[in-house]
């Protein structure tokens, strides 16, 4: 089995031999967002990232929901104003992160393994386009043991725009050599939505864990589980 530090920036050349259809086109590739799609990441996010900033003396009614967003936006939300502040926070984090890792083995979507093995039974070629930092993607990789049916994956930090910007998912199929037409997007939250969107691709969102609202009024369809991507293959 590839090891989750094969997968950066590597393709995989599997020619997908069984592909299937929506509507004319053929599904060729499926393309996932990470956290709240195959990681049930984004309320701990929430919480773990207030937790923090009440050490530092900021009083919370109610637990802002920031998913879906990037690291730039989150920091600008908490403090518009300071940017010298808003920097010593920012790196004060990433030491809080390591102290209170993300438990991805408890909050790992059990449908991700399967689901990902049966779209690489039927030659469907299968990236991960997530916004989150490389380390963090390859240990996702890793825990969820996907290596070996992956094709692709790429951070946020190597586009030079985040979502809702197209650049992370257009990158990923021009790696694996298909056209945004033959591709189902699977996403969460609605920036990522509006990056599928905007790249072409057909988007379905993954209906959020209880507590977690977003809107995802911009998807072409809403999904209750990673098993019904199977059923928009044809």
């Amino acid at each position: 089995r590839l090891h989750s530090q094969q997968l950066e920036g590597r393709v995989f050349g599997r020619a997908p031999s069984c592909a299937r259809k929506f509507g004319v086109v053929m599904v060729r590739a499926v393309l996932f967002d990470m956290d709240g799609v195959l990681v049930d990441t984004e309320w701990f996010y929430n919480r773990r990232r207030c937790a923090y900033l009440e050490e530092h003396g900021f009083v919370f009614d109610e637990i802002p929901d920031l998913s879906g967003s990037n690291e730039t936006a989150i920091w600008e939300f908490f403090v518009p104003d300071d940017p010298v502040r808003r920097e010593e926070l920012r790196l004060g984090y990433r030491d809080y992160q390591k102290a209170h890792p993300v438990p991805y083995g408890e909050l790992l979507n059990q449908d991700t393994k399967p689901v990902m093995e049966e779209l690489h039974g039927r030659g469907v070629l299968q990236a991960i386009a997530s916004s989150s930092y490389r380390s963090l993607i390859n240990e996702l990789v890793e825990i969820a043991d996907v290596a070996n049916v992956l094709d692709y994956t790429v951070s946020g930090h190597e586009c030079s725009a985040f979502k809702p910007d197209p650049e992370i998912y257009l990158r990923a199929m021009g790696q694996l050599g298909v056209e945004p037409g033959e591709c189902l997007v699977i996403e969460d939250s609605p920036l990522g939505i509006e990056a599928g969107k905007r790249s072409g691709a057909r988007v379905l969102a993954l209906k959020p864990h209880e507590g977690v609202h977003l809107d995802q009024s911009g998807a072409d369809m809403v999904i209750d589980s990673l098993w019904d991507i199977l059923d928009e293959l044809g």
